[in-house]
C-alpha cells in the first residue's frame, strides 16, 4: 500500500508545528518546551493546533511567573502532567481567549501546589468542560443576584442575562429561547453550582408550578460553594 500524500503532508505540518512551538516556549522555562510538546504530539489532533499554540505560549508565560521551587519537579509529577494533558485536550477545542484564560487559570492554581489541590484542579476542568460561555456568565450573575447587584457586570452582558419569559401567547422565537435560556440554569444546578429555593404554598406546604411550564416556580436562586469555587480559579470573581 502506498503512502496517502496528504498524510504525508499532515506529519509534516505536525512535526514543523511542534518545532514551532518548542522555540516559542523554550525561553524563560527550559523544561516546558520539551515537556508540553511531547504531551501534545501524542494527544492532540493536526487541525486543532492553531488554537494549541496560542494557548501553549499564554501558559508558558504564566508558568514563567511560577517560583522555580514550585516547578521544578513538573516534568516527573504525574498529577501536573496529567492536569496539563487535560488541559491541552479542552485548549483545542477553545473558541475564544476568555475559554483559554479560564483553562490555564485552573492549571496555574493546580500546578503550583500538590496533592489534593491539583486532584481539586482535575475536577474543576472537569465541570468547566460541561460549561459553555454563556452558562459561565450565568454562574457568576449569582455571586450577586440581587435587584441592584454589580450594575457593571449586568450592563457589559445585558444581552446575556436578560431574562426571557414565556408568556401566554408569546411567540415561537421567545418561547423557544426561553426554554433555553432555562435550560442554562437547570444545567448549572444539575452541577452542583447553584441551588434553587423552590416557592412553597403556605397552605399546603407544597411547592407552587408555573403555568406555562408545569415546572415548580423558583423563589430565589443561589451559587454554591462549588461554584463559587469554580469561579476563584478561572480568575472570574467581583472585582
Amino acid at each position: 500500500m502506498t503512502d496517502n500524500p496528504k498524510n504525508k503532508n499532515l506529519g509534516i505540518n505536525k512535526a514543523d508545528i511542534i518545532t514551532s512551538i518548542t522555540k516559542s516556549v523554550a525561553g524563560a522555562v527550559p523544561f516546558a518546551g520539551s515537556l508540553l510538546s511531547e504531551i501534545i504530539e501524542n494527544t492532540i489532533p493536526n487541525q486543532r493546533f492553531d488554537r494549541l499554540i496560542k494557548y501553549v505560549k499564554e501558559l508558558d508565560e504564566r508558568i514563567s511567573r511560577i517560583p522555580t521551587d514550585k516547578f521544578e519537579n513538573l516534568s516527573t509529577n504525574p498529577r501536573s502532567i496529567d492536569l496539563i494533558e487535560e488541559s491541552f485536550y479542552q485548549a483545542s477545542r477553545a473558541l475564544s481567549s476568555d475559554r483559554r484564560s479560564y483553562i490555564i487559570n485552573i492549571v496555574i492554581n493546580g500546578i503550583s501546589d500538590d496533592g489534593l489541590k491539583q486532584e481539586n484542579a482535575k475536577v474543576l476542568l472537569k465541570i468547566l468542560q460541561e460549561l459553555n460561555d454563556i452558562e459561565i456568565i450565568w454562574l457568576r450573575y449569582y455571586l450577586d443576584p440581587t435587584v441592584n447587584g454589580d450594575k457593571e457586570f449586568r450592563k457589559k452582558h445585558e444581552n446575556v442575562l436578560k431574562s426571557i419569559y414565556p408568556y401566554i401567547g408569546a411567540d415561537k422565537e421567545t418561547l423557544n429561547q426561553s426554554a433555553i435560556q432555562k435550560n442554562y440554569r437547570t444545567h448549572l444546578e444539575r452541577l452542583g453550582l447553584i441551588v434553587n429555593k423552590l416557592e412553597i404554598n403556605r397552605k399546603t406546604g407544597q411547592p407552587e408550578f408555573e403555568r406555562t411550564t408545569g415546572l415548580p416556580k423558583v423563589r430565589y436562586t443561589r451559587i454554591t460553594t462549588l461554584g463559587e469555587m469554580l469561579l476563584e480559579n478561572i480568575g472570574f470573581t467581583k472585582n
